[in-house]
């Protein structure tokens, strides 16, 4: 610490002047204390049930081209009709939004988001 320099006003320290090197230890110890926050606020979001891990499937199959509805149905296990009834569709509905014979109105498709537990964005392209 004699590497530091104090400069003081009116008898209270002010400033502090500090080699280099010092510096650059300190902002790289502050940045890696803020990663161990995030990482540890991430594992108790995860833990509380707030967020959730995808398998890198789901993300890659909506990238490639496939219907994000159909994507998240599967990845939630549930057959057209089952997220049909839970979203208060018919089943051919659900199935020509998964097809894309028929865009699905927004308060449709805002039921399908919710029967899968997603925001609406997670299944509009």
């Amino acid at each position: 610490m004699s590497k530091i320099q104090l400069i003081l006003k009116e008898g209270q320290p002010e400033y502090a002047v500090l080699p280099y090197d010092l510096y650059v230890q300190l902002v790289e110890d502050a940045e890696m204390l803020q990663d161990i926050r995030d990482y540890d606020d991430v594992v108790a979001r995860i833990a509380s049930c707030e967020e959730e891990l995808i398998p890198a499937r789901v993300p890659y199959a909506i990238l490639d081209g496939e219907n994000p509805v159909k994507v998240w149905r599967e990845y939630r296990g549930l057959s057209q009709a089952e997220l049909a009834q839970a979203a208060g569709i018919s089943t051919a509905y659900l199935s020509q939004i998964e097809t894309g014979k028929r865009v699905g109105k927004t308060a449709v498709l805002q039921a399908i988001a919710r029967a899968l537990n997603l925001t609406l964005d997670d299944i509009v392209k």
